[in-house]
């Protein structure tokens, strides 16, 4: 029943959150908490610490990410250089190696917060959410089109 009504309730907040810009970031983020929270059964001593951290890593993210897409803006591959080219790519792959050191020290910081299983389960509970989104989205998208 729980997971019924947090289903239901995902499901209409995500579809209303794709209306508007800021609000819908900000009510896409509450509903991936709820379902982190929910997929993790975090206690509250376990959440005290755990969203601190998790937190702190997608700030991070969020900062890597919109760098490296200002650099991709930036090229214009027609006219690019050889030697521009070998620096995007130097700079691609820089952008991965942060990536990837960003989510190990995540999950050695959570080590100090949540089981290990909890780690596990947060990885599945995040791509849950992300083929769950994307559902959505592409329902709208289905249902804009035949609204045309």
């Amino acid at each position: 029943m729980k997971k019924t009504i947090t289903t239901i309730f995902f499901i209409c907040l995500t579809l209303s959150a794709f209306s508007q810009g800021k609000e819908r970031r900000e009510q896409i983020k509450a509903l991936k908490v709820a379902h982190i929270t929910e997929a993790l059964s975090l206690t509250e001593t376990e959440a005290q610490k755990f969203w601190p951290i998790y937190n702190a890593h997608e700030k991070e993210m969020h900062m890597l990410r919109r760098n490296a897409k200002e650099k991709r803006r930036g090229l214009e591959i027609e006219n690019i250089t050889e030697a521009e080219a070998k620096q995007a790519i130097k700079d691609f792959l820089a952008f991965e190696k942060e990536q990837q050191n960003l989510e190990t020290d995540l999950i050695e910081n959570l080590l100090t917060a949540i089981p290990a299983k909890k780690i596990i389960l947060l990885h599945i509970a995040e791509e849950d959410f992300k083929r769950k989104l994307f559902e959505q989205y592409k329902k709208r998208r289905l249902q804009n089109k035949k609204n045309k």
